[in-house]
């Protein structure tokens, strides 16, 4: 593999710049003194940025990109075998890194790496991270998947020993990675458009672990039915492993849960078994209680303060997107935008929601848009049971990101199977006009809307909230 040597910067380029995680990298290229350039496929607010900041920005992706000056090329999992930028770029013959083999030789420049794996609450729980190292003066280095207030956007650039970001097993890309601390915060079956089976997934994850550096540590929810298999993988290296869950064996251990009318927890946090006082927290649902457990054990083996830890969790409202409060429509009815698009995380969502609606004295709806035909055709079953804890469900055609429609998959096919169950309305509307119309006209005072989906479903909270 290539390395990049970062006391001497030159001329780099990414293909698809415009990414979440991309642009983060580019970003902190560019403060290390190195030219960039690089493509997507449309502007956006995140090119304006990286434009603004010194970036060369292509809008389109083509051969005449390529030019003679780049020395070498940084290219997203998105970008296909025939895309002609990167045909040109790879005929060039010019040395070209995957996004998360660049992401991995940044990270090897700092003593605090800290990387947080898992199938769900990566982004959430990364943001929870910089909080507590914000409060305790840390200075970190941020990456995270989302855009998040406290840092105005989706990257940091601290000038301390201490980076953070998260770790995505699609593509099997968190094994570029060599991080300090390995935090996994559970593992479930997801992007079976790349994995096997749900033991590829598991052997995935254990690889990962394996990849925590001498010395370091791994944080490991006890309560993964594969905790066993992962904490075996590490089991002849010089690693500590520490464990979090609502067991009294863990490590680091949540009791008394209590949430507030938004859904927003309090807890007895236990160390060891002693007892170290409550905890309060700004996100929401009890799974975060558990992602929380994480990020204050590695804070701690940090050697941070609980006063820090207490006051960063307790200002953490998370990233965009996660179950962020949108806006009150007429009649006191709420919208909120949830990231939601595995059945683990869409339950989760919905117990919260629940929580919220009740209170409040009204009903839960849920707008839903499945994310990527090949999930929604793994888990069309199980989607159409933990919406159905909803009272109502209005569902958008298939957000297809990466993939292409066979005909073998529709949102019809989630109406239907809800239909089945008998529990929620369920209704195929398809379009986000439509959706708005119907929530408009049938919903009630102080209703709960989730509009939900790792796509653009978010546009219709928007919608309703224009006027």
């Amino acid at each position: 593999m290539y390395r990049v040597n970062f006391s001497k910067p030159c001329r780099v380029h990414f293909i698809g710049i415009g990414g979440i995680s991309m642009s983060g990298l580019a970003e902190i290229l560019i403060k290390e003194g190195f030219s960039v350039s690089g493509s997507d496929m449309k502007e956006s607010s995140i090119t304006d940025k990286l434009a603004g900041i010194g970036a060369r920005i292509y809008i389109g992706q083509v051969a005449e990109n390529i030019t003679d000056d780049i020395d070498f090329m940084v290219y997203t999992a998105a970008i296909h075998d025939d895309n002609p930028e990167f045909e040109a770029a790879r005929e060039t013959g010019k040395p070209m890194l995957t996004r998360a083999q660049m992401l991995g030789q940044i990270m090897e420049n700092y003593k605090y790496s800290i990387a947080v794996a898992g199938t769900h609450g990566k982004t959430t729980t990364t943001a929870m991270m910089t909080h507590v190292l914000l409060a305790a003066a840390k200075d970190p280095t941020v990456s995270i998947g989302g855009m998040l207030d406290v840092i105005g956007g989706n990257i940091r650039i601290g000038s301390s020993d201490y980076f953070v970001t998260e770790a995505c097993e699609y593509t099997n890309s968190y094994l570029e990675f060599e991080p300090m601390i390995s935090i996994i915060l559970n593992v479930d079956d997801d992007h079976l458009d790349f994995f096997k089976n749900m033991d590829n997934i598991v052997t995935s994850f254990a690889n990962f672990a394996n990849k925590t550096k001498d010395g370091g540590l791994l944080i490991l929810n006890s309560e993964s039915p594969y905790f066993d298999k992962i904490r075996y993988a590490v089991r002849d290296r010089d690693i500590r492993v520490v464990t979090f869950g609502k067991h009294n064996r863990c490590n680091y251990r949540a009791d008394s849960i209590v949430l507030d009318d938004d859904g927003c927890p309090t807890y007895e946090l236990y160390e060891n078994g002693a007892p170290m006082g409550s905890i309060s927290l700004s996100v929401t649902g009890e799974h975060n209680v558990i992602n929380s457990l994480s990020v204050i054990a590695a804070c701690r083996f940090l050697g941070i303060d609980m006063d820090s830890i207490r006051e960063g969790l307790r200002s953490c409202h998370s990233a965009k997107r996660r179950f962020e409060h949108k806006g009150v429509m007429d009649g006191n009815r709420l919208i909120v935008d949830d990231y939601a698009h595995h059945p683990t995380e869409i339950a989760a969502s919905v117990k919260v929601g629940r929580n919220v609606a009740e209170k409040a004295g009204g009903e839960l709806w849920i707008a839903f848009q499945p994310h990527t035909y090949s999930r929604t055709k793994a888990h069309l079953d199980e989607f159409a049971e933990v919406l159905s804890e909803a009272d109502h469900v209005l569902l958008a055609d298939i957000y297809a990101a990466r993939e292409a429609d066979d005909g073998t998959i529709s949102s019809r096919d989630i109406e239907a199977r809800m239909k089945e169950i008998g529990k929620a309305e369920a209704v195929y509307l398809g379009d986000f006009e439509s959706i708005k119309k119907y929530f408009e006209e049938n919903s009630s005072n102080n209703d709960l809307l989730i509009t939900m989906g790792a796509g653009n479903i978010d546009s219709v909270a928007d919608l309703l909230l224009t006027k």
